[in-house]
């Protein structure tokens, strides 16, 4: 069996789905197994991150130089504001409109009331907890302004930016050392560029090569999210996990249909083209390490534009946080169902615009300080997060999963309808 056939192998969504239930039932009878795995998960996360900043960086300004050199850079900037607006509020709407008709906050029964009852009492550092998540001092800490939020975003020194992971920072050299390398004659950036091409190819084999320990990794991960949060939380979070499953899946086939209309592959080939971004987002819990992939997907898979679609899916993967802007929607909206808060008209559009906000704020956050981001939505509409944190903690594990699901899919098919349709064959 060559590689090719192998990687085909490992993707097929039986054999995904046999690990996650072998991981599922390792996780829930071996729960101390299952936390000592998590290891795997962490350094498999950790080996796909120490390839994503070179391949981002030398991905987006190859792509920029081109799109100067070629011209058509200009043309995609009102696209991308268009369809970054566009996918932002579909997915607010999506959670509100799943949440308000499901009512999982509103039909509980005694034994999940029960049973939330005991989780936040068991909690005895709950106020800690909350305050950890955003710092010692929170309470005396002003919020960052404008200028402020801008000058984090400029890196003084971009080799300590990426040493250090800062992937924004590293996001905003790129764009900006892209456009100038544009406007550099050809017959003196040639080298670079050729350099560059080497970094990203380089980069998108050693992705490939990591395909093949996916299976363990599934196992591993979905053992350690379930030895984790344990049985008990998720039976009483069901119907908001459920719901926030359901809202993830309407979300992810809107996705897929835009990208199979967008492109000229059939159904099939397109649900085969995705196999690769959807079992990473799964394995890794991290947009950022499913770059390649989507990369490699739409371009060499579907056919679109590769300059375009190795600038984008990067900005896109920073800037549209769709997975968080739907979560924070929905857990929202569940706060209010469970304290028996009907939302009015006005109230609901104050919770579609303040989750749009807290989904463009989470942009380069990642783990808990992304969930924590929900009080930002709350905070708008009076309900007290605070208290109800501790059950989102309890099921995270899994809710992180269809959030970095419904990012990874949403921002493909976000890219593929601001890139010109692929000519046909």
């Amino acid at each position: 069996m060559n590689a090719q056939k192998i990687q085909q192998f490992i993707l097929k969504p039986w054999f995904i789905l046999v690990c996650l239930v072998i991981g599922f039932t390792l996780g829930w009878a071996l729960p101390s197994l299952g936390l000592q795995l998590a290891v795997v998960g962490d350094i498999y996360v950790d080996l796909l991150k120490m390839i994503v900043l070179p391949f981002m960086v030398s991905a987006i300004v190859f792509s920029l130089q081109k799109l100067f050199q070629e011209g058509g850079a200009g043309s995609i900037v009102g696209r991308v504001i268009l369809a970054f607006a566009g996918f932002s509020v579909v997915a607010a709407m999506v959670g509100i409109l799943t949440m308000s008709v499901a009512q999982p906050g509103g039909k509980l029964s005694e034994t999940s009331l029960a049973t939330m009852g005991q989780i936040i009492g068991d909690d005895l550092s709950g106020t800690d907890t909350v305050m950890n998540l955003y710092g010692p001092n929170a309470d005396s800490q002003k919020s960052q302004s404008l200028e402020e939020l801008v000058q984090s975003l400029i890196p003084s020194n971009i080799f300590e930016a990426l040493a250090k992971g800062e992937t924004l920072k590293a996001l905003v050299f790129s764009l900006m050392f892209g456009m100038a390398l544009g406007h550099v004659p050809n017959r003196i950036a040639g080298g670079l560029s050729h350099a560059l091409e080497t970094v990203y190819q380089t980069c998108q084999t050693l992705t490939r090569w990591l395909n093949y320990p996916l299976p363990v990794v599934l196992i591993c991960t979905s053992a350690s999210q379930i030895a984790k949060s344990g049985i008990e939380p998720v039976q009483a979070m069901a119907n908001f996990v459920l719901t926030f499953g359901l809202a993830s899946l309407l979300c992810l086939t809107l996705a897929v249909f835009i990208i199979w209309k967008r492109g000229n592959a059939s159904l099939s080939e397109t649900m085969d083209a995705l196999r690769e971004p959807f079992v990473l987002a799964i394995a890794t819990r991290s947009s950022v390490t499913c770059m390649p992939a989507m990369i490699e997907a739409l371009v060499h898979r579907l056919s679109f534009a590769k300059a375009k679609v190795e600038l984008l899916v990067p900005l896109s993967v920073s800037m549209l946080r769709v997975g968080p802007i739907l979560y924070y929607a929905c857990a929202t909206l569940f706060i209010a169902q469970l304290y028996g808060r009907s939302l009015t008209a006005s109230e609901l559009a104050v919770l579609l615009a303040a989750s749009v906000l807290a989904g463009f704020a989470s942009a380069g956050m990642t783990g808990l300080v992304t969930l924590s981001l929900t009080g930002v939505a709350c905070g708008y509409l009076g309900l007290p997060f605070e208290a109800a944190l501790i059950l989102f903690l309890a099921v995270d594990p899994l809710c992180d999963i269809l959030r970095t699901l419904v990012l990874v899919i949403c921002n493909t098919a976000a890219v593929s309808m601001i890139c010109p349709r692929p000519l046909k064959i």
